[in-house]
């Protein structure tokens, strides 16, 4: 089987398929990006025409979406231990975390993260900023219930499910939003951050990395969320 190749950027959603890689202990090839890359690196252009990380191969195959990535990452291998089986009880619930990572909760965390740091200070906007952390911390509601009484999302063990949901959960707290979960999320978004596959995964890159989140300063956060 050939070896993949990821491209990454310092605490982006590739940081997903990279920790899914860390987790089954696949060879691969590994090109880091300064974030963004389409400012920063403008050849990548000729590899992934969006810009965006991550960008992935394997053979013929070229992927964009960090979550789809990690599915095909543990179907392609077959890695029984990081998925759920079509067939399963919880396969539905399984698919599902995986597309509401990043539909639901990513989604309004970029947006927040732009208007916040990515942009020109005078183009700036403390008002989308707050509406769409807002929105992420509300979209969480289904995880807040979910967990409650769960160590892992399904099938009681950590599948990509798992780090599909916990790059957003890494993401909030990168922006100052950790504060915000409830007990039972911090609880599990310390079980997952402390797995050795994520602590090396994250590491990487975090030395020559450009662009680091930094926390936005909620002086309201009481009122607004």
């Amino acid at each position: 089987m050939s070896k993949p190749k990821l491209w990454h950027s310092y605490s982006a959603r590739s940081l997903r398929p990279l920790w899914a890689l860390e987790e089954m202990g696949i060879d691969y090839d590994l090109e880091l990006l300064p974030f963004p890359p389409r400012i920063f690196k403008r050849d990548y252009l000729d590899i992934n025409a969006l810009g965006t990380v991550p960008f992935f191969t394997h053979g013929e195959v070229e992927m964009t979406e960090s979550s789809g990535i990690c599915l095909y990452l543990v179907e392609t291998w077959k890695h029984a231990e990081l998925s759920v089986p079509v067939g399963h009880a919880e396969y539905g619930d399984y698919l599902n975390w995986l597309f509401h990572s990043d539909a639901t909760l990513t989604f309004p965390q970029t947006i927040a993260l732009r208007y916040s740091q990515l942009e020109a200070k005078d183009r700036r906007l403390p008002q989308a900023v707050e509406d769409y952390s807002t929105w992420f911390i509300k979209r969480l509601k289904r995880l807040n219930a979910h967990i409650a009484e769960r160590e892992f999302l399904c099938d009681d063990r950590f599948t990509v499910a798992d780090i599909a949901i916990g790059y957003a959960l890494y993401l909030g707290e990168s922006l100052g939003l950790d504060q915000f979960y409830e007990p039972q999320v911090n609880d599990y978004w310390a079980r997952l951050k402390a797995r050795p596959a994520f602590e090396r995964a994250e590491a990487i890159g975090r030395d020559e990395a450009l662009f680091k989140p930094v926390k936005y300063p909620f002086e309201d956060a009481p009122e607004l969320f």
